[in-house]
């Protein structure tokens, strides 16, 4: 998944606003203990970020 790819569906399940909010500020233990911005620029895959995303704040099954 491209980068552009995963930040348009973080602002489509969160709105654009908020879904920067939470990518600078929300830390998550399935993350390692990171912010999903921390774990992009520590080399995790986009797909994976969003997957533990979509778990983690319970997204629906059709946006993912």
């Amino acid at each position: 998944m491209r980068l552009t790819v995963f930040r348009e569906r973080m602002a489509e399940h969160f709105g654009a606003g908020y879904a920067e909010t939470f990518a600078r500020d929300h830390v998550m233990s399935a993350l390692g203990g990171r912010t999903v911005d921390e774990a992009l620029s520590d080399g995790w895959d986009a797909k994976e970020v969003w997957q533990v995303v979509c778990a983690v704040m319970d997204v629906p099954r059709e946006k993912r």
